[in-house]
């Protein structure tokens, strides 16, 4: 990752669409099983939709049954950052990218091997640049 990309919150309205701005900039999520990559099975990289920063291949992406895109790893471990999401009254941690701090989704420990983690993402928060 490069220099971390600041934009003002009417920047980020500008360039992305009214959903995408509530779930990556005001911390939304999408409700289970509406987003386009919740069952998609192209073959791919998933990049952060504000800053096109890679997140995911779509090789590390599994079927949860949670209704929201899940992998078992990052692309690379600098592409995303972790925070502590006190919010609903539990803590979970939170997943971020960590060129433009967008909000992606939750880690759980509760995924497949070989690292047993669910990175639960917001299909509005990726778009998926397919392998030719």
């Amino acid at each position: 990752m490069s220099e971390k990309i600041h934009y003002s919150e009417a920047e980020w309205q500008r360039r992305l669409t009214p959903e995408q701005f509530e779930i990556c900039r005001k911390k939304g999520t999408e409700p289970p099983f509406t987003g386009c990559y919740a069952d998609c099975k192209k073959a791919g990289v998933y990049r952060c939709v504000c800053c096109g920063q890679p997140l995911f291949d779509s090789k590390m992406k599994y079927d949860s049954g949670s209704g929201w895109p899940s992998f078992w790893a990052p692309i690379d471990g600098d592409a995303i950052a972790k925070a502590f999401d006190g919010s609903h009254g539990i803590g979970r941690n939170e997943v971020l990218c960590s060129a433009c701090d967008a909000h992606l989704g939750h880690v759980f420990d509760d995924g497949p091997e070989p690292t047993g983690l669910r990175y639960c993402s917001n299909s509005a928060s990726l778009r998926l640049k397919a392998r030719e």
